[in-house]
């Protein structure tokens, strides 16, 4: 769509598609260098891309983190070199203190939808964990997620559910099929809700180890008494909370997704797992065959469909929907009546 847009010249929002100064962009799959690099010859402009490097934790993280930070300080130096402009780093500081907030915000969110029930269903999450995705440096970001989580706080206070009737609480692993959300709508007429998935929580937010054991989320540097003053101190817990980040470590060791299963599992109290086989990322689907068949074999009732997160050719809706149906009835769910779960009509 990018590409066609700028190929033809016309602007998703109007007019003629904007001609940027330069291409920067970070590369952690195999299409986002490659992307804004025909960006750049196709405008004659000049291009960056920062290169994640792929690792565990406990392998190589302080390594990694170096690599990343050199990288970072090049690109200052790069965009300084072709903009004429000086780095301000008071606006990086700025950006960095939203992000990370905004990053645990979320985390903290994703953890209340622990409640019973559950006070957010997946397709509800969607719409706010991409503010996150695309804006999490800026401020408005940082009020909109205090705000949701203020108020998402006070509907678990108060019990207030997702879906009329919560029988079955069910993790999902990877992006959805975009096109066709009304997925999660169908598993709630056999009163089945869709909690959140790992590509939804880790993509959005922070984590880390809570006193008790558990799965929260993770203190910002302010939090810790450790906020930074400086460029160097900035780049450093930037390029910590970018390595830290399971859902980018699940692309080079599926194994860590399989773990995180089993734990989003235990701790969100799920029913059931239910797997995306999804042809348009293969970066984020590799092992979930073995994840289907570890979590089997631990006696976790798990469901399989096949689909393209976004190309609507790959996607065969009556097919998918009827292995939906199957796996709702395996699970002993029979479809929800019209009104139940809902108050009486009020009468005309």
């Amino acid at each position: 769509n990018f590409w066609g847009s700028m190929f033809l010249n016309r602007y998703v929002l109007g007019g003629e598609f904007p001609r940027p100064d330069f291409c920067l962009q970070m590369h952690a799959c195999d299409t986002m260098s490659k992307w804004f690099q025909q960006v750049s010859e196709h405008f004659s402009i000049p291009f960056f891309a920062i290169e994640w490097p792929f690792s565990r934790k406990e392998d190589s993280h302080e390594l990694n983190k170096q690599y990343l930070i050199y990288q970072m300080q090049e690109l200052i130096e790069w965009m300084e070199k072709i903009t004429g402009r000086k780095y301000d780093d008071e606006k990086l500081l700025e950006a960095l203190k939203n992000d990370c907030e905004v990053r645990s915000l979320w985390g903290e969110i994703c953890t209340l939808n622990k409640s019973i029930p559950a006070t957010l269903d997946h397709k509800t999450m969607f719409p706010l964990f991409i503010v996150s995705v695309i804006m999490r440096h800026e401020k408005e970001a940082v009020d909109f997620y205090r705000m949701a989580r203020d108020e998402i706080k006070w509907r678990v206070e108060n019990q207030i559910a997702a879906i009329p009737i919560e029988k079955c609480r069910i993790i999902d692993d990877n992006e959805p099929p975009w096109f066709f959300l009304q997925i999660f709508r169908h598993m709630e007429k056999y009163g089945a809700i869709s909690l959140g998935s790992h590509h939804t929580f880790f993509l959005a937010g922070a984590f880390e180890e809570q006193p008790n054991g558990t799965l929260g989320p993770r203190k910002t540097p302010a939090q810790n008494g450790k906020e930074p003053r400086t460029r160097e101190e900035a780049l450093k817990v930037l390029a910590d909370w970018y390595l830290d980040w399971p859902l980018f470590e699940a692309i080079t060791y599926p194994e860590r997704k399989r773990a995180m299963l089993f734990r989003m599992v235990k701790e969100w109290e799920a029913d059931a797992v239910l797997l995306h086989l999804n042809r348009g990322c293969e970066a984020l689907t590799q092992g979930t065959a073995e994840d289907r068949l570890a979590l089997a074999k631990a006696g976790i009732p798990v469901g399989t469909y096949e689909s393209n997160m976004v190309d609507t050719r790959e996607m065969n809706i009556a097919q998918v929907l009827d292995r939906i149906d199957a796996f709702m009835e395996s699970l002993g769910l029979p479809p929800r009546a019209p009104n139940e779960g809902f108050p009486p009509a009020e009468p005309n």
